[in-house]
């Protein structure tokens, strides 16, 4: 797989094989360690979201993806509980994929990566607290209760996905740096050291979490 990268190729078979070992292989790297069914569902996630389709809404104006706080709106106005355990999945799902995958793109947008990983790790916390009981949550309730609890590390990981071939300009390294600062990412501090930056807090500053 290393040599195809290298030459800018990679034969894919299966986008649901394909995910999942790039993100075995981005836990891994991250050191991060998390139950067999939420890499399932991640993978899930990924796959689907690999579709445009299934990312944005279709409007009249054409393809759209909702902002996260109307979706926030949708959920807790849905007019049932089934309704309101799928648009609060939604709202944890598009999070995670965004935050994991658009996090340069932000920095030309009114919200940032931490916005969406307080969302994200909100929702699915939410999530886990309306399963809590249910026959569904017998099956779903660890998972999204680790995807609050790590929803960060999760983060990471995707972005090594998205970045892996990926060369850093100076602009790019801000980014990291703000993106350090913004949500105190362990990647994001890997990737500054790997390019020589060392990020410190300055005096009297602190870390936003």
């Amino acid at each position: 797989m290393d040599q195809n990268r290298q030459a800018g190729l990679m034969e894919v078979q299966s986008l649901t094989e394909y995910f999942r070992a790039e993100l075995r292989e981005a836990i891994g790297h991250q050191h991060l360690e998390i139950d067999d069914h939420t890499e399932h569902y991640v993978v899930g996630v990924l796959t689907s979201f690999a579709r445009s389709e299934t990312l944005y809404d279709t409007t009249p104006d054409g393809p759209r993806l909702k902002p996260l706080a109307l979706m926030l709106a949708d959920a807790l106005e849905a007019s049932s509980g089934a309704e309101r355990i799928h648009l609060t999945q939604r709202l944890g799902d598009v999070s995670l994929f965004l935050a994991g995958f658009f996090a340069r793109g932000f920095a030309r947008s009114l919200v940032d990566v931490d916005y969406h990983i307080a969302m994200g790790g909100h929702a699915y916390g939410s999530l886990a607290g309306m399963l809590r009981g249910t026959p569904r949550g017998k099956a779903l309730e660890g998972v999204f209760h680790e995807l609050a609890v790590k929803f960060q590390r999760v983060v990471d990981a995707l972005g090594e996905i998205a970045e892996r071939a990926y060369t850093h300009s100076n602009q790019d390294v801000l980014r990291l740096y703000e993106i350090w600062l913004k949500t105190g990412s362990p990647r994001a501090r890997g990737l500054l050291l790997e390019l020589g930056v060392q990020p410190v807090v300055a005096a009297g500053g602190r870390l936003e979490h």
